[in-house]
């Protein structure tokens, strides 16, 4: 079974997803982060692809992406760093870029490099259905790669059904109509978009993200969805570090109440 169906169908609540920008703080992180996600105890880990213009991302992740491309990270590099890394990664991974650098990569090549090194699913905030349904799914489906797309308040219902039809994996729900960023509290009025997509019973399992960034807030938006996705609170945690391996583990720990 893909690893992304095994893992909801053996947990469908609390479920961890945290983002991290791959080549951040140092160039050669990425592995280090992504050993010290696993043995903290995270379900889910989401890779971002750096990019010099990450419209869905607040200013914590944006200059991680800076700092990233100044440490010299690439496509390219990103592959290369990620050979063999489930040798000692077994959780699910997904990558998170916008749609310019994937194709510019090559999006055939891209696809293929992405199984080869044991990438489970992929997150293009930029992505038309149109151009995933006309173009990508069959390349994406022959390659194992589960595509997700995300809903905000503002998605329409019909919008909301079209993409729940054409997921396989998960629903990204962005919380509020905002930029990434760690926010204090939830609010009622993002109570109610829970609720209401909640109430429209979606085959696809549900991780809810933006403004996630402590146990909290976590455990709040895991009882309207399966789980939930935090970004930048992590990305700061790591930016500031100076022992990643222990200071993840202990943030991972922390969020799940451990």
């Amino acid at each position: 079974m893909h690893r992304i169906n095994e893992l909801f169908e053996r947990k469908q609540q609390d479920v961890l997803n945290i983002y991290f920008t791959a080549g951040y703080p140092k160039l050669e992180d990425t592995r280090t982060v992504l050993k010290a996600l696993q043995d903290g105890g995270v379900d889910l880990i989401e890779i971002g692809i750096p990019f010099s213009d990450p419209v869905a991302d607040g200013p914590t992740i944006q200059e991680s992406n800076m700092k990233a491309l100044d440490n010299g990270m690439t496509m390219h590099k990103l592959f290369e760093q990620l050979e063999g890394f489930r040798e000692e990664v077994d959780v699910p991974v997904v990558v998170m870029g916008y749609f310019n650098p994937i194709m510019q990569y090559g999006l055939e090549k891209f696809c293929k490099d992405a199984q080869r090194v044991g990438i489970d699913g992929i997150i293009v905030p930029d992505l038309p259905m149109i151009e995933y349904l006309s173009n990508l799914k069959g390349m994406f489906d022959e390659h194992g790669i589960r595509n997700t797309f995300l809903i905000s308040p503002q998605t329409t219902d019909d919008r909301i059904k079209e993409i729940d039809n054409n997921t396989e994996g998960f629903i990204y729900m962005v919380s509020s109509a905002s930029v990434t960023g760690a926010k204090t509290g939830i609010s009622d009025e993002q109570v109610d978009y829970f609720k209401r997509i909640e109430n429209m019973n979606l085959k696809n399992p549900r991780l809810i993200g933006f403004g996630i960034s402590d146990h909290a807030s976590f455990k709040q938006a895991s009882s309207y969805a399966n789980g939930a996705i935090i970004g930048s609170a992590f990305v700061k945690l790591i930016g500031q570090s100076e022992n990643l391996s222990e200071d993840i583990q202990q943030f991972v720990k922390d969020i799940k109440g451990e």
